[in-house]
């Protein structure tokens, strides 16, 4: 996390010093006036995640799966359309790469105990923004919202299973997602940092053909978890 907030400081300062003083002084030089007045305007974004899941066993074990979550990365873009002075409605639909590395206990050979989990996502995120009073050149705000996730990875389609040494996923799943940001009104663009957290609704896990697998036969759930960590341009 440090040196996700050591990026984000990082683009606030390569601006010029007049730039830094007049965005953040008592009487600021104001930077895009009009530019929240658009009823639509676009954007792109870049960033990292961070995934997890969340299992729910049916019975207790006596050792929960450990979850290694490899940083990832996200590209994409930025719909937004103006609903009030301080409502936006936006669509941010983005490539998100991912790894996660799970560990079975029980089992002596390294092959049966790990698995490499790597996901490939297309995400279709719609979320409401709600935005203070501008400040200057700086206005934070709140985002929440819902969204839908295609898995391009989720070997959902194969027959083998673990016994194969391969992990399978449901394809589509959907969650909910809360963060806030904030927007800073550079000289030519608007530059947004902003952190989400995505919690997934629906059991991702698909079954292995054993009933009773020692890799999913005791899980009675498996959920996502994310942080994503964007900084949009506009």
């Amino acid at each position: 996390m440090k040196k996700y907030l050591f990026i984000v400081l990082f683009f606030i300062t390569i601006e010029s010093p007049a730039q830094s003083k007049g965005m953040f002084s008592k009487d600021p030089i104001i930077n895009l006036e009009n530019f929240d007045k658009q009823k639509v305007h676009w954007g792109y974004f870049l960033g990292f995640n961070a995934y997890d899941f969340k299992f729910d066993y049916k019975n207790t074990p006596e050792k929960d799966i450990s979850v290694k979550g490899v940083t990832g990365f996200n590209v994409g873009l930025v719909g937004n359309l103006r609903l009030y002075e301080h409502l936006d409605l936006r669509f941010e639909p983005g490539l998100y790469y991912t790894q996660r590395d799970l560990t079975y206990s029980g089992f002596t050979n390294e092959n049966d105990a790990l698995r490499e989990v790597k996901s490939t996502y297309i995400h279709f995120p719609l979320l409401l923004k709600f935005s203070s009073e501008r400040i200057g050149n700086f206005r934070p705000y709140l985002l929440g919202g819902l969204s839908a996730t295609l898995n391009l990875s989720s070997n959902s389609k194969t027959k083998d299973d673990n016994l194969q040494q391969r992990f399978r996923m449901k394809p589509w799943t959907t969650n909910y997602e809360v963060g806030f940001g904030v927007d800073l009104y550079l000289e030519y663009f608007k530059f947004s940092p902003s952190i989400r957290g995505v919690f997934g609704l629906n059991d991702e896990l698909i079954r292995d053909n054993d009933p009773n697998s020692p890799w999913t036969g005791n899980i009675d759930a498996m959920k996502t978890r994310a942080v994503f960590i964007n900084f949009t341009f506009h």
